[in-house]
C-alpha cells in the first residue's frame, strides 16, 4: 500500500531557477532576466541589489506573476507593482534607488570605471511592497555591469594645462573623436565616455574644475583650456580628422554650444539639457567674454520635504538686458544635437532648446536635430542608469529636484543614445 501511495503521488516540483544573460556584458546593454520553475500563477517578487563605490546600498523591485508553465520572462511579462508596473526588460535597473537605511538623493553611478558593477536579482515568494522585509528567497543570480569593454585603453591626461582620461576602443584606428563634459558637480565622470569608447569612439573625458590642479570652484572659464583639449583630440594619432565632436550635460552642454560655436576644431555637438545662453561663469576666449547669466535665490522655492527647485531661479535668456550673455551659435559650421526632457525641472531646457533652433532658422541654418522627451527630466544618461528624480547638489549641498518621471526617463536614455551615436558617427565618420 505504501508503494501504491508513492507510485500515486504527484512527482516533486522543480526548484526555481533564474538566468540572466549576459551574465557579464556593456552597462548601457539589455540584460535578459527569465525565471523557471515556479508553479503557475505564483506570485513572485523580483529584487535588484546594488553597491557604489563607497558601499551605499541601492535596491529595487518589482511583482510579477508566474504564467501557465510556471515561468517569467522580463522582456515580455509585465510588472503589477513595485517600483515599476508594466513589461519593463530593465525595471530593475533603472529603478535602483538608496535603501532605506541610506541617505537618500543618491546617485548610482560609477566613480571607477575599471571594475564592473555588480547587481544581484533575488526571486522571492509573494508580493511584498518597497521597503517592506520581502518573502524567502527562491533563485537568485548576480549580473557584471561593464564600463569598459576589454581592449579599451584608459590613459590618464595631463598634456598642457588639460586634464582629464582619454579611453581609446581596441584596435589600430583611427577613431571618431570626441570630447565629454558635465555639469557644476565638477570633477572627473568617466562612465560616458568609456562606454562611448565601447562603441569605436575615442573619447576625451574632460573635467574643468575641482580636479587635480584646476581651479577649485567655478568662477570663471577661459575656452582657451576647452580649445587645447580639441587640438589634442584632434592630433592624436588615432583620431580621425578633419574636426572632433563634443557631449555634455548641463553646464557641459552649454560649453559643447560655445566650443563647436567659436573652435573650429569642433564640428559636432550634443547638447544634453543645456542652455543657449552662457551660465554661472563668465566665459573669456581672447578679447571676448560673455557673461554668465545669475541664479536668483530668492525665486527658489522649498518643499515640506526640504526638496529645493531652482526651475525659475535662473536669469531670462529672453530679456534684452540678458542678450550678452547668448551664445552665437549662428556662427557655427558644424552641427548640433539637442536633446531636452520636457519635464526638467533644474531649468527650462526645452525653451532654451527653442530659443537655439529659433536662433539658427533666423540666420537660415537648418543645421540642427532635436529630441524632446515627454516626462523626462534633466540628467540624461547612458540606458539603464538609474532615475534619480531628486539629487544631491555638491555646490548647494541640499537635494535638488531635476524632475521627470522613472519610466519615462529610462525610455528616454535608452532612445538618445542611440541618436547620440548614430549622430556623432555621420558627422564625424
Amino acid at each position: 500500500a505504501p508503494a501504491r501511495a508513492l507510485l500515486r503521488a504527484p512527482p516533486a516540483r522543480r526548484a526555481a531557477s533564474l538566468a540572466m544573460s549576459p551574465a557579464a556584458g556593456p552597462a548601457d546593454e539589455r540584460v535578459e532576466t527569465r525565471v523557471a520553475g515556479l508553479s503557475p500563477g505564483q506570485p513572485v517578487t523580483l529584487r535588484a541589489v546594488a553597491a557604489d563605490d563607497r558601499g551605499c546600498l541601492f535596491q529595487s523591485c518589482a511583482h510579477y506573476r508566474a504564467d501557465s508553465r510556471g515561468e517569467l520572462h522580463l522582456g515580455t511579462d509585465a510588472s503589477h507593482g513595485g517600483d515599476y508596473t508594466g513589461v519593463e526588460p530593465m525595471g530593475l535597473f533603472w529603478s535602483l534607488a538608496p535603501a532605506g537605511m541610506e541617505k537618500p538623493y543618491q546617485r548610482l553611478v560609477p566613480r571607477s570605471t575599471g571594475a564592473p558593477m555588480k547587481v544581484e536579482v533575488l526571486v522571492h515568494q509573494g508580493h511584498s511592497p518597497p521597503g517592506a522585509m520581502p518573502g524567502p528567497v527562491v533563485a537568485k543570480a548576480e549580473v557584471q555591469r561593464l564600463f569598459t569593454a576589454p581592449g579599451v585603453r584608459r590613459i590618464r591626461l595631463k598634456e598642457g594645462v588639460v586634464r582629464g582620461s582619454l579611453f581609446l576602443p581596441p584596435g589600430d584606428g583611427p577613431f571618431p573623436g570626441v570630447i565629454d563634459m558635465y555639469g557644476d558637480e565638477g570633477g572627473l565622470i568617466e562612465f560616458r565616455s568609456s562606454l562611448l569608447a565601447t562603441h569605436g569612439f575615442a573619447a576625451l573625458s574632460l573635467p574643468y574644475f575641482d580636479f587635480e590642479d584646476l581651479p577649485r570652484v567655478m568662477k570663471e572659464l577661459k575656452l582657451e583650456y576647452f580649445e587645447e583639449a580639441a587640438r589634442f583630440l584632434q592630433r592624436h594619432p588615432k583620431v580621425k580628422g578633419p574636426g572632433v565632436g563634443v557631449i555634455g550635460t548641463g553646464k557641459g552642454a552649454e560649453l559643447a554650444l560655445s566650443m563647436i560655436t567659436f573652435l573650429p576644431e569642433v564640428v559636432a555637438a550634443v547638447s544634453i539639457s543645456g542652455c543657449s545662453s552662457n551660465t554661472i561663469a563668465d566665459l573669456h576666449y581672447g578679447e571676448m567674454t560673455l557673461p554668465g547669466l545669475r541664479f536668483d535665490m530668492k525665486k527658489v522655492t522649498v518643499s515640506d520635504t526640504g526638496v529645493f527647485d531652482i526651475f525659475e531661479a535662473l536669469d531670462d535668456p529672453t530679456n534684452p538686458a540678458n542678450s550678452p550673455c547668448v551664445i552665437p551659435i549662428e556662427k557655427a559650421e558644424g552641427h548640433f544635437l539637442l536633446v531636452v526632457g520636457e519635464d526638467d525641472r533644474m531649468w527650462k531646457s526645452s525653451l532654451y532648446a527653442e530659443l537655439a533652433i529659433r536662433r539658427l532658422r533666423q540666420h537660415g541654418k537648418e543645421n540642427f536635430e532635436l529630441l524632446s522627451y515627454p516626462g523626462a527630466g534633466h540628467r540624461i544618461d547612458p540606458p539603464s542608469t538609474p532615475f534619480c528624480q531628486v539629487a544631491m547638489d555638491r555646490v548647494l549641498g541640499v537635494p535638488v529636484l531635476g524632475g521627470g518621471e522613472s519610466k519615462a526617463h529610462a525610455h528616454a536614455q535608452e532612445h538618445s543614445w542611440g541618436k547620440i551615436q548614430e549622430f556623432l558617427h555621420l558627422h564625424l565618420g
